[in-house]
């Protein structure tokens, strides 16, 4: 196939390439309400080009398709854009709550309430919308981790049940702020919790003294199960009190939609696929993985990560794990004496550390 020439998401952008005296061959036109340049349209160069969900005067499509291009249409009845061509934020999903109404209203739960109606086998069409909803998170993802390398980004995984104002709470927190303070970029599931804590303290990293205050909002509604709306309110108070002095991402889904995402991520990459938003996570924190308390999802997290060590080619680099509680890791959940019997004689095993501090966990990767 051939390369693509230029991506456009924006009128804006589309305006400023014909001006160039550019045309739009190889180009790729994502969701651009384009009925105001249906003239302009039919005397531009589009052999190649692209057009995914863009708004286009009644016809026109036949006149690009016939000039070389391929014209993608919107998809009706959905209550998301499964063309959207940048990546989510808090005010994207937690809309309904800014304004004054419950939850319930949000973008966020208004997608899982679709996401659920489909069932267990979901229609063509439905499929269809999620799996292009994925495609363009993952492109969002790539333009936005562009000039944030990889091997300088460390993940944070831990469970949602680290209720706000708990020790385990606070703990992820510090963490995200000491690596953020020292060049990292912070990446979490975007859940509640310990993610939720963890996007927390990168969203406060330039200004650690807030930290105490912040999570004392917070833990005024502890437990998004309770009460979700007041939960999310809760999280908007804060970013109302506090501008973010650091960056983090969030990546979670709606496979878990009793999970509602975090709203301290400067992105969310929300997807519909699980299996998608784990690989997608663990395969972009190079820079090594941090594991707190956590249960079923965080230990399918360390040996899914360290599958892709052990099988890592000879002489490729490996990530940094490294375990958090010794005595949860060796007794409650004992994902350690595996996680080290797997690393014996593998160049994985000098990867791997097991601590009980967080600020342990921090000196062994910012070393």
């Amino acid at each position: 196939m051939t390369p693509v020439e230029h991506e456009i998401d924006t009128l804006e952008a589309f305006d400023a390439h014909l001006a160039r005296g550019l045309h739009l061959d190889r180009c790729v036109v994502q969701s651009v309400d384009l009925t105001e340049r249906a003239e302009l349209l039919k005397r531009t160069s589009v052999d190649g080009a692209i057009f995914l969900g863009c708004i286009l005067r009644p016809g026109l499509d036949e006149s690009l398709r016939s000039r070389g291009a391929l014209v993608f249409p919107r998809l009706p009845e959905l209550p998301f854009n499964p063309y959207r061509p940048r990546l989510y934020e808090a005010p994207d999903l937690f809309d309904a709550v800014i304004t004054g109404q419950d939850y319930t209203a949000s973008h966020d739960a208004l997608i899982y309430a679709w996401h659920r109606a489909q069932g267990n086998q979901p229609s063509l069409g439905a499929t269809l919308a999620m799996s292009l909803h994925d495609h363009s998170m993952s492109e969002s993802l790539d333009d936005w981790s562009r000039t944030r390398p990889d091997a300088m980004t460390i993940g944070i995984m831990g469970g949602h049940a680290a209720a706000r104002g708990t020790g385990t709470f606070r703990e992820a927190a510090t963490l995200a702020g000491e690596l953020t303070r020292g060049g990292r970029l912070v990446m979490t599931g975007g859940g509640p919790g310990a993610m939720e804590a963890a996007n927390l303290g990168a969203y406060l990293a330039g200004q650690p003294e807030a930290l105490d205050d912040a999570i004392a909002v917070l833990a005024a509604a502890a437990d998004f199960r309770s009460d979700l709306t007041a939960w999310a309110r809760a999280m908007l108070e804060v970013r109302r009190r506090w501008e973010p002095s650091g960056e983090s991402a969030g990546i979670p889904t709606w496979f878990y939609g009793h999970e509602p995402p975090n709203g301290f991520a400067t992105v969310i990459a929300k997807y519909f696929s699980n299996a998608i938003r784990e690989d997608t996570l663990l395969q972009r924190c190079r820079g090594g993985i941090v594991y707190l308390q956590g249960a079923a999802g965080t230990v399918q997290e360390i040996f899914q990560a360290a599958t892709g060590n052990y099988y890592s080619p000879e002489g490729a680099p490996t990530t940094p794990m490294v375990l958090v509680g010794k005595d949860y890791w060796t007794g409650r959940l004992p994902a350690w004496p595996l996680l080290e019997a797997l690393g014996r004689d593998r160049a994985m095993g000098t990867r791997l550390h097991l601590v009980d501090h967080v600020a342990e966990a921090a000196g062994v990767l910012l070393a």
